[in-house]
């Protein structure tokens, strides 16, 4: 059941990452966003899209434990994912997001998912 949390969170992950890399302003479109430029479409790529598989590769290569890194991995995406969850708190406490979809909706998803990958350590 540990394993599952880590493959759930990783395929999350590789997902975001995938659609972030060949539908950039897709991507952004829910949050109001236009990627109208080369540049921003770039932007998007690196951050959604490269980041994203590459933290659901370390996820699914923290599985196999090598070196002992998969309490190292699992936590710094657990962070990594409440860092985002507390950054769309600040945005709330500034501003007024409008509908569950789609900031709090991911709020949660964050929320949920670094709950998941802490309690796969147990």
């Amino acid at each position: 059941m540990q394993a599952v949390s880590i493959i759930v969170v990783a395929l999350f992950f590789l997902g975001m990452g995938t659609y972030g890399l060949f539908a950039p302003a897709a991507l952004i479109r829910p949050f109001g966003m236009v990627a109208d430029s080369a540049q921003a479409r770039s932007e998007i790529r690196a951050v959604y899209g490269g980041f994203g598989i590459a933290v659901g590769g370390l996820l699914l290569t923290a599985l196999a434990d090598l070196g002992g890194t998969r309490t190292g991995v699992v936590v710094t995406t657990a962070v990594c994912l409440l860092g985002m969850a507390v950054g769309r708190l600040v945005g709330r406490a500034v501003e007024r997001p409008a509908g569950f979809y789609p900031v709090w909706c991911y709020f949660w998803v964050e929320i949920i998912a670094a709950g998941a990958l802490l309690a796969s350590l147990r």
